[in-house]
C-alpha cells in the first residue's frame, strides 16, 4: 500500500456538492483531500438546470463570472396540456436578488470549482481515485482507502463526507439506512436544435395524458429533451426503433420534431435516468456526513438536485470549521456540526421534495376526467399571482427570502452575506 495521507476532511465525490464544500473548507484553511474517480469532468445531460438560489450563491462565491459565458438564462416556464396552456409564469416578477433559473452545463461549473480550490494550499483533488473500503476505530469512521492508479492508500481524516451522489458507496459501505422510493417512470434524455418557434429563455412542459416531457433550452442553441417512459419500460422502446422516439416527440411538441428526427437517430445518442428518491432518516454517523444526492436523492422536476447540493455544502462547511477550530478532541464536536446540519436543511429539502412528488402524481393522471381537473388545477394557479408566487417562491427562492427576512445566516468563507437589495441584477443573466 502506498503511504497514506491525512486531511482534517476527505471528500469523496467531486460533483457540485463534493467541490463546493471543498472549496468553502479550504478557503477557511481546513485541510481537504477531494476524491473523484474521474479523470475530466464529464457529466453531459447530468444537472445542467440551476435554481434561482444557487444562481445567487454562486455569485457570492464568486464562480458565477467565471463561467457566464457558459450560461443560459430561463425567464419564463410554460406548461402545456392537451395543446392548451394551462399555467405560464415569468421569473421577472419575482423581486429577489437572482429571480431566474440558469442552464449551466456541469464541466465549466466544475472546473471553475476545482480551478478556485487548486489555487489554495490546503486543497487537494485525487483524480482517477475510487474509495474502495472505510477505514474505522470502534464505530467511528477515520478516513478511507483509496484506489489510485498506481495503488491503494490510506486517506485518514476527521471527517469523511459522502459527496458521492445518488447511488452513493459511501453511504452503503457507513451502513447509514435510507428508503429508497422508486417512481412509475423513467425518463429518456437527449438535446436537439432549437426549434425556431421558440424562444431560448423559456422552460417548457408538454403534457399529454399520461405523457409528459420536458424541454429546456440550453447552452448555446439547444434544447435539452426528457420524456417519460413507464419504469423498466426502456427495453421495450428501444425494441420499437428510434422510430418511437420520434413519434412520442411528434405528440407532444410537433415543434421540435424534425430536429430531434436529424439529430438523434440511434439510441445511442440518448441516455436513461432511472427516476427515484431517497430518504435517509440520519445523514451521518458518527466520522461520517452526506451530502447532495448521497443525503437526499430529489426527481428532475424544476431542477432542485444541485440546488440543495450546493446549499448542503455552503451550510455544513462553517459547522465542521468551528468544530475542528475549537481544540482539543474534535469527535464529538463534528458529530454535534453533522447533526446541526441536518436539522437546518431536512426542511428544505422535504419541501422540495413534497412538491415533486405533487408535479409527478399530477403528471401521471391519465383519465378524462382525472386530466381534465389537472388542466383545472393549472389554470386556477396560473390565473392567481398570489397563488402562483407562493408556489414557486417555496422551491426556487427559499434560501434568498430566508437570508433577507433574517431566518437564515448564511456564512461563507470570508463572510456573512446578506442577499443584494431586491431587484438588482446579478451577473449571469445576459444572454
Amino acid at each position: 500500500m502506498a503511504a497514506g495521507l491525512s486531511a482534517q476532511v476527505c471528500v469523496v465525490g467531486g460533483g457540485p456538492a463534493g467541490l463546493t464544500l471543498a472549496l468553502e473548507l479550504a478557503r477557511r484553511g481546513v485541510e481537504v483531500v477531494v476524491v473523484e474517480q474521474s479523470a475530466h469532468f464529464d457529466r453531459s445531460f447530468r444537472g445542467e438546470s440551476i435554481s434561482p438560489d444557487s444562481v445567487w450563491l454562486l455569485k457570492q462565491l464568486g464562480v458565477l463570472d467565471k463561467v457566464e459565458d457558459q450560461t443560459l438564462v430561463t425567464r419564463r416556464m410554460e406548461i402545456t396540456d392537451a395543446g392548451h396552456t394551462v399555467l405560464s409564469a415569468d421569473f421577472s416578477v419575482f423581486d429577489q436578488p437572482c429571480p431566474y433559473p440558469m442552464e449551466l452545463p456541469q464541466p465549466p461549473l466544475l472546473d471553475a470549482l476545482a480551478e478556485a480550490g487548486s489555487a489554495l494550499p490546503s486543497f487537494r483533488m485525487l483524480r482517477r481515485t475510487k474509495a474502495a473500503r472505510l477505514l474505522t476505530e470502534g464505530n467511528r469512521v477515520t478516513g478511507v482507502v483509496a484506489q489510485l492508479p498506481d495503488g491503494p492508500v490510506e486517506i485518514r481524516a476527521s471527517l469523511t463526507v459522502a459527496a458521492d451522489g445518488r447511488f452513493s458507496k459511501i453511504r452503503e459501505m457507513a451502513g447509514i439506512n435510507y428508503t429508497k422510493i422508486p417512481l412509475e417512470r423513467d425518463f429518456v434524455w437527449f438535446k436537439a436544435p432549437m426549434p425556431k418557434e421558440w424562444d431560448l429563455h423559456t422552460y417548457r412542459v408538454r403534457i399529454l395524458g399520461d405523457r409528459h416531457g420536458l424541454f429546456i433550452p440550453t447552452v448555446p442553441d439547444l434544447v435539452r429533451i426528457g420524456f417519460n417512459i413507464p419504469k423498466g419500460g426502456l427495453r421495450e422502446l428501444r425494441a420499437q426503433g428510434i422510430g418511437a422516439l420520434h413519434a412520442r416527440i411528434d405528440e407532444l411538441a410537433p415543434q421540435a420534431g424534425p430536429g430531434v428526427r436529424e439529430h438523434v437517430t440511434s439510441w445511442s445518442d440518448t441516455s436513461m435516468l432511472d427516476i427515484f428518491t431517497t430518504v435517509v432518516p440520519q445523514w451521518w454517523r458518527p466520522g461520517v456526513a452526506l451530502i447532495g444526492d448521497a443525503a437526499h436523492t430529489l426527481t428532475p422536476v424544476l431542477g432542485q438536485g444541485v440546488n440543495h447540493a450546493i446549499i448542503d455544502a455552503v451550510t455544513l462547511a462553517p459547522l465542521v470549521t468551528r468544530a475542528l477550530a475549537a481544540g482539543g478532541p474534535t469527535d464529538t464536536r463534528l458529530d454535534r456540526a453533522c447533526a446541526a446540519f441536518q436539522s437546518a436543511r431536512e426542511e428544505s429539502v422535504a419541501t422540495a421534495r413534497g412538491l415533486q412528488l405533487r408535479q409527478e402524481k399530477a403528471f401521471a393522471l391519465s383519465s378524462p376526467v382525472a386530466a381534465a381537473l389537472r388542466r383545472t388545477a393549472y389554470r386556477a394557479v396560473s390565473s392567481s399571482d398570489l397563488l402562483k408566487r407562493r408556489i414557486l417562491s417555496g422551491v426556487y427562492y427559499q434560501l434568498q427570502q430566508a437570508v433577507r427576512d433574517g431566518r437564515t445566516r448564511l456564512e461563507l468563507a470570508d463572510r456573512t452575506v446578506s442577499p443584494s437589495p431586491a431587484g438588482t441584477p446579478t451577473g449571469g443573466q445576459h444572454r
